[in-house]
């Protein structure tokens, strides 16, 4: 069995154990390993731990994942000779840790896995609300009007137009006019999910080696898109009132950026939200040096009605808007979209034409239909009061678990300081069932980090601030 009192995280004993099976070739090439729920039933771990020695095996070369069929061992590749001649005896096994990544995090938002010790518990790291929380009768009824009408045949049978359902795109006109921001449907582009809408805006304005500021702390997927994208990142320090101003302005003297891509409301990792003296500093920027703001809006709904967008403030000049519902309502319809000026409308459609043609009419009709009957208004009323009394027990649990907010606590999120590596106690919790978001995960370039990003809505029981205190102490 696996020690829990080892210096070795559980991860790693059972990455261990595997990789030496599989260099004794007790398991020879081709066979198959343990599906992830069967192996973390045998070794008494949760499903996470088996997750993360996987992804350890694999980054060794030692197994592979096929899709839809398993994680088998890969043939052995050659070793060169000369690498052969130069090596020394090893010393004995090495340790090696794997850190929590986006891609471990994003895991565990898609596919919610039950703790070692019964059903489903809390994971203080995900990005998400949770599903109860997001059930709702409207969403069926919406897509049963849908589905049950004379146009079925044609929303099915044929590609949908290039910028997105008529119905749903004069819909979000009239949502945005809530928020102060004036676009025409004309202007209003769909994609598939928020995410998606960030992709199709950067290759529209970007090419391969182009500098963008992007805030830091920030989100990892965003940092990765980027890189493989083959983009010079220039991370822009988030204070309490928004970017760092004088950072910007001095990439932009030094390295031209084209594009600035920031959460101006609700910032992921930190929640805050941009001053309206950060805010007209920041236009005067863009407009003195040239460069375009990506505006992402992802957790909007969840805001405050004061919360200023430099959208409304620009009036789509230098500014693209981009949000979605996959944090409020249906993560699986992954219906965003994105807002620019006319002039830009036509090559953003050309760009999601060549990356996804077209997106499901279906779904944004019946999104449409909920939109105009005011029901996800109402629905995101009724979350926010939700979130208001979860932020606020979670933020006394924090607390008195010994944490400390160097941020003041605001919509989903917490950015909060341990005082220990997150990166180590993320493998510490992972062992126990929980996925942490450790710091380092919000930068550019990973560095050690005693702060961790917390879900309000998933840190209210005290039973997870327990698990965390004991998994802190022994550090």
């Amino acid at each position: 069995m696996l020690s829990r009192s080892s210096d070795q995280t559980l991860t790693d004993q059972l990455a261990s154990r595997f990789a030496e099976r599989i260099r004794s070739r007790l398991l020879p090439p081709g066979s198959r390993l343990p599906s992830v729920r069967e192996c973390a039933r045998r070794h008494a771990v949760s499903p996470y731990t088996v997750v993360a020695a996987y992804d350890q095996l694999q980054a060794q070369g030692l197994i592979e994942a096929r899709r839809h069929r398993g994680y088998f061992v890969r043939e052995p590749r050659p070793e060169p000779v000369r690498a052969r001649q130069a090596a020394a005896p090893s010393p004995g096994p090495s340790r090696i840790s794997a850190p929590i990544d986006a891609a471990t995090l994003i895991r565990g938002m898609l596919q919610r896995m039950p703790h070692r010790d019964g059903p489903a518990r809390n994971d203080p790291g995900l990005g998400v609300l949770p599903q109860s929380w997001l059930e709702t009768p409207f969403l069926g009824a919406a897509l049963r009007r849908v589905t049950s009408t004379a146009s079925l045949h044609a929303l099915s049978l044929q590609y949908g137009e290039p910028a997105g359902d008529a119905l749903l795109r004069r819909a979000l006109s009239h949502k945005l006019a809530d928020l102060d921001i004036r676009a025409d449907a004309s202007q209003i582009v769909t994609t598939v999910g928020a995410t998606h809408a960030l992709d199709v805006v950067c290759r529209t304005l970007l090419r391969p080696g182009d500098a963008v500021m992007v805030d830091e702390p920030g989100w990892a997927v965003e940092f990765g898109r980027l890189s493989q994208m083959g983009m010079r990142i220039l991370p822009v320090p988030r204070r309490p009132e928004g970017p760092d101003l004088a950072v910007m302005e001095a990439y932009c003297r030094e390295h031209a950026p084209k594009l600035f891509i920031t959460v101006s409301v609700l910032h992921n990792p930190t929640g805050g939200n941009l001053s309206p003296h950060g805010a007209h500093r920041l236009l005067g920027l863009a407009e003195r040096f040239g460069f375009h703001v990506v505006e992402d809006d992802t957790y909007g709904d969840l805001a405050p009605a004061h919360a200023i967008r430099l959208t409304s403030l620009d009036g789509l000049r230098r500014t693209l808007y981009v949000s979605g519902f996959a944090k409020i309502l249906a993560p699986n319809w992954r219906v965003g979209y994105l807002v620019a000026a006319p002039e830009l409308v036509e090559r953003l459609i050309d760009t999601k034409l060549l990356t996804t043609l077209t997106t499901p009419s279906i779904l944004e009709q019946a999104l449409a239909h909920c939109l105009e009957q005011g029901q996800i208004r109402r629905h995101a009323e009724r979350v926010r009061e939700r979130l208001d009394t979860a932020r606020s027990r979670s933020v006394q649990l924090a607390l008195a678990a010994g944490c400390r907010f160097v941020a003041e606590p605001q919509g989903l999120f917490g950015w909060v300081d341990t005082g220990v590596d997150t990166d180590r106690l993320a493998q510490r919790m992972m062992d126990e069932g929980y996925l942490l978001a450790p710091g380092s995960l919000f930068h550019a370039v990973r560095r050690p980090s005693t702060l961790m990003r917390i879900n309000f809505a998933t840190t209210q029981d005290a039973a997870v601030w327990d698990d965390f205190t004991r998994a802190r102490d022994s550090l």
